[in-house]
């Protein structure tokens, strides 16, 4: 019965992979009739491909040196599991970001069509990012398990993954904030010119960036949790409850699988009068009520009884939950985003100000609500129950993702269409999409830092059982020591990303001011901007810049374990995942906050564009955009990864 359960979830992911590449058919059939689309989407996919083989060409020394040390020190196996991980990792970006860059024109261009066409264009560039991501993580986990039939060796496929999405994160963030920072204070701020004007030097870096940063980058954090939280809870029930444990989390993410597929076929709507956030809701909405209803039917079936049932359900409902309160810290529509604006009245000091305390205040419920789900989760499961509750947050990840990467491609496409000086009606419906786009990352973004939550304690779970640990002592001076190191690893590590941000910032307004001053014509339309060079500024600095807090990652959990031993080891990573969580809610919804707030306002409230308000808001937007695109996101792979270095060295700190 286990073998062919395993078989039949590795199924799943056959169908993942086929509707990906159905979708991706979809995708490329569509032809574009303007040049000049086609001719900016090629630059676009050309640049972000380019940063992508010079980022993975970084990468591989990283993933021989990790492999080799495995194999010295853990086992032969677990080197090959951690490089099967990386590799399956690195392809599931390079996929959906080949096809997401070639999206985004035919999207603008499906927009001259009206608002139903784009909107199927984006998504379905969008789903082959969400279902090669489900696809490639549960094939390898079945694949690796049916070789080596040992849960706990698996982890180390959990670890590839998170060391490649650690990078892609860092990296991507770096990239995209660099470019974005310097087009917007030098090309709106100083220049006073729209954004994505073909004028601004740093306006292809910056579209190529929200595809490096929120389609690979997302790409890659999601992969990770979701093969983890699934790894953790095979960890943990191979033992409490041996083969049906390691079989019932597996045939949870098949399910998910199923569901998000059925799910993409009610993200549609009527007529251009209806609401397209409404059709991308519904498809996660019936997403989640099927793996509810699929998981009733399943957990007696395998387990016996009902009770994990209860525990899957807290952490989906939990997860759909933290998504929706997400929205409401961030969406214009509500009253925290609209009182930024309006403090924006009186400078940029009173926005920064306003916009710390909504992003400080908003951790308060998705911080009750991931309680909420641990608590009932272990009631109904014990550590157990806490990994299943993680694996149904996660189980609907092909559909949150496909919608999740639907928004950098709607972004493109407005870029694109302002580029290339398409109607008013067309940039009407491509900014529309693109609004919409803007709360679907922040949905996507609060998911990513509630499911980082419980799956970093479904690993945490995996190394207390690895080790043998029945408690966290406070009152012993090691661990205590080692729980105020973990707290203060994720500032020093936001630290090093947003200090990244700013060198490369520096770097980029330097080179549009230049540009500006020294080809003659360029701000009067006459001359072309050097596109190449803001490009390349982006990729040296994301490239050496990831360094650093990589490594951070990785030494780290190593160093505490081997010198202070496991119990200091638990208490750094319980003091990471609290003080990780807060700061990842903090930033990401500080920074979702300010630039709606700065977009509410270019909707022509207090004064619209080109007044002193605008400007103030967009100061607050850019100090936002390394807090949600660079910092805050990264921390949700550096709790996970610290976790699951800690698991799989837990063999070797022991000795």
């Amino acid at each position: 019965m286990e073998v062919g359960a395993v078989v039949l979830v590795g199924l799943s992911g056959v169908l993942a992979l086929w509707f990906a590449w159905k979708s991706a058919l979809k995708v490329l059939s569509f032809k574009v009739e303007v040049e000049r689309m086609e001719e900016l989407s090629r630059i676009i996919n050309r640049s972000a491909m380019a940063f992508l083989r010079r980022e993975y060409t970084v990468l591989i020394p990283f993933v021989l040196v990790v492999a080799g040390v495995l194999a010295w020190k853990v086992s032969y196996a677990s080197a090959v599991c951690f490089a099967v991980g990386a590799s399956l990792s690195g392809l599931a970006g390079w996929v959906g970001m080949s096809i997401a860059t070639r999206a985004n024109g035919k999207t603008s261009f499906a927009a001259t069509m009206g608002v139903n066409r784009a909107l199927e264009i984006a998504f379905s560039g969008g789903t082959v990012m969400g279902m090669s991501v489900v696809g490639l993580g549960i094939l390898g986990i079945t694949a690796l398990y049916l070789i080596f039939r040992d849960a706990t060796l698996v982890t180390s496929f959990g670890f590839g993954a998170s060391s490649i999405a650690l990078f892609a994160r860092v990296g991507g963030g770096i990239y995209t904030k660099a470019a974005d920072v310097g087009a917007d204070l030098v090309g709106k701020v100083e220049a006073g010119i729209p954004e994505d004007d073909p004028r601004n030097p740093a306006v292809i870096a910056d579209n190529v960036g929200d595809n490096v940063g929120d389609i690979a980058g997302m790409g890659a954090d999601l992969f990770e949790s979701y093969v983890n939280s699934i790894i953790a809870a095979m960890s943990v029930g191979a033992v409490v409850f041996g083969a049906r444990g390691v079989v019932y989390p597996l045939l949870l993410a098949g399910l998910g699988i199923v569901a998000a597929a059925v799910g993409t076929y009610f993200v549609k709507i009527k007529d251009e009068s209806s609401d397209p956030q409404k059709a991308l809701q519904t498809g996660n909405l019936v997403t989640g009520a099927l793996v509810m209803g699929g998981a009733f039917v399943l957990t007696p079936a395998v387990m016996g009884d009902m009770k994990l049932f209860w525990a899957v359900v807290s952490g989906v409902v939990a997860g759909v939950a933290i998504g929706y309160v997400t929205e409401y810290f961030t969406s214009s529509a509500y009253s925290h985003v609209r009182r930024i604006a309006e403090a924006s009245l009186t400078g940029p000091a009173t926005n920064l100000i306003m916009g710390i305390s909504v992003g400080m205040y908003s951790t308060s419920v998705p911080t009750l609500l991931i309680a909420a789900a641990t608590f009932l989760s272990y009631k109904f499961g014990g550590l157990y129950g806490i990994a299943c509750a993680a694996v149904g947050m996660l189980s609907i990840t092909g559909m949150t993702l496909s919608v999740d990467a639907y928004g950098p491609i709607a972004d493109n496409a407005g870029g694109i269409a302002e580029m290339s000086h398409m109607p008013p009606e067309v940039r009407r419906i491509t900014d529309r999409l693109d609004a919409i786009g803007n709360t679907t990352a922040a949905i996507g973004k609060g998911l990513a830092i509630g499911s980082a939550a419980l799956t970093a304690l479904s690993l945490f779970a995996a190394y207390a059982t690895a080790t043998g640990l029945k408690a966290i002592d406070l009152m012993d001076a090691r661990v205590m020591a080692g729980a105020l190191v973990g707290g203060m690893l994720p500032f020093l590590f936001s630290s090093f990303a947003l200090q990244a941000v700013g060198r490369a910032a520096y770097s980029m307004v330097e080179e549009v001011r230049r540009q500006f001053r020294e080809i003659e014509g360029l701000l009067e339309g006459k001359a072309s901007p050097d596109y190449e060079r803001c490009v390349d500024i982006s990729t040296r600095a994301a490239l050496r810049e990831m360094v650093i807090p990589g490594l951070m990652a990785v030494l780290a959990p190593l160093a505490v374990g081997y010198f202070m031993g496991p119990a200091a080891l638990g208490g750094m990573l319980g003091g990471s995942i609290v003080s990780g969580v807060m700061l990842a809610i903090f930033m990401a919804n500080a920074g979702g906050a300010w630039d709606n707030a700065k977009k509410y306002i270019e909707e022509g409230h207090y004064g619209g564009k080109k007044t002193p308000p605008h400007a103030a808001a967009v100061v607050g937007d850019t100090v936002g955009d390394p807090f949600k695109d660079t910092a805050g996101p990264s921390l949700n792979i550096l709790i996970k990864l610290m976790s699951i270095i800690a698991v799989v060295f837990a063999p070797f700190m022991l000795g």
